[in-house]
């Protein structure tokens, strides 16, 4: 009798624990994202007050696209994140293996129509404008002209003060799309966009960066005086007294969207879909552009806010270029070496 107690105890408590093992899980929604000032600014103006109307606890978990695109492929047989946040890239990556599920009452008529996703699997939660970066005062003391297009990078007075990413980061990739685009090509014949980078703009190139620690770094050497890069970084930088501003090429600016989707699991937090619908919301969406010049997905938000005089919004929207996704994917690892093997060499 005494073991049969004992069996049947060892049983409930069994029971106990998996029941409030799933209670946990439920009270817990975890959050893949941006690190540094998207993380900051999160935890500051968003989390905690979900935290306390939804009674649940977010679990942030900080990185790159990179980073978490493969934390889904490495979870795919049971998915732990809830709510992934990644460049428009990685996202469109994502969609394609199956991980995102569709978002539920997402409210399209507040939304810039660059912010949607097909199947509304996605929504894009900020974005950012990419052409160049200048030092205005050597550009000044120099006489420069201001640049205007994107063939003013093959210009030879800028050699070797030129900065690229390269193409593992989406501004170098777009400075091979943008000149494929140009010249006769595109993200379906990236062929001419190889032959300008290597006959007229590697020559210019200081170095190919992705770091942007080490971007700014070459600017305040004095080493560099213009780079591709985006708005918010460029902000971010100007924020600081240094004397740069961005310039949105004639021929376009690419798209660059930080993008949110719930994860696609057997049991799907709602929460996940509430926590998206909040972060596009007017009060989130403001709070972002006021600390990271963010660029706002929400048509309700004040565009002319100093903190967004860079951002591709009101009028600068116009030269705005959204890239073909599905066919940069398709060929993005064949790119990545043929470009290690004859542009950054």
């Amino acid at each position: 009798m005494g073991r049969s107690i004992y069996g049947a105890a060892l049983v409930g408590a069994t029971v106990l624990l998996a029941a409030a093992s799933a209670f946990a899980q439920s009270k817990t929604l975890t959050v893949a994202a941006y690190g540094g000032s998207w993380e900051q600014t999160l935890r500051k103006e968003m989390i905690p007050a979900f935290e306390q109307k939804h009674g649940v606890k977010v679990e942030y978990v900080a990185g790159n696209s990179t980073d978490t695109l493969a934390k889904l492929q490495a979870q795919k047989a049971n998915q732990v994140i809830d709510v992934a946040i990644v460049d428009d890239g990685p996202m469109y990556q994502a969609i394609q293996l199956g991980f995102c599920g569709k978002i539920e009452g997402l409210d399209k008529g507040q939304l810039y129509p660059a912010a949607l996703f097909k199947d509304d699997k996605a929504v894009a939660v900020g974005q950012t404008g990419t052409g160049f970066m200048i030092n205005t005062k050597t550009f000044k003391d120099k006489g420069w002209a201001t640049p205007t297009s994107w063939n003013d990078l093959k210009d030879p007075k800028f050699k070797k003060l030129l900065v690229i990413p390269p193409i593992n980061n989406t501004y170098g990739l777009y400075t091979l799309m943008m000149f494929a685009r140009m010249n006769g090509g595109g993200e379906k014949n990236i062929e001419p966009g190889f032959k300008v980078m290597k006959a007229d703009v590697n020559p210019n190139v200081l170095v190919y960066e992705p770091s942007p620690g080490k971007m700014t770094e070459l600017f305040q050497s004095n080493q560099a005086q213009i780079a591709v890069w985006g708005t918010g970084r460029v902000q971010a930088f100007a924020n600081t007294g240094f004397p740069v501003d961005f310039i949105y090429p004639k021929e376009g600016a690419a798209i660059l969207l930080a993008s949110a989707c719930p994860v696609a699991k057997a049991n799907v937090n709602p929460l996940a879909h509430e926590f998206i619908k909040v972060l596009i919301s007017a009060p989130v969406q403001t709070a972002l552009a006021k600390e990271m010049g963010n660029g706002p997905v929400n048509t309700k938000v004040d565009v002319n806010m100093p903190e967004l005089r860079m951002a591709p919004v009101g009028e600068r929207a116009k030269l705005i270029i959204s890239p073909d996704w599905d066919a940069i994917n398709a060929q993005r690892e064949e790119w990545t070496k043929r470009w290690n093997r004859e542009v950054e060499r």
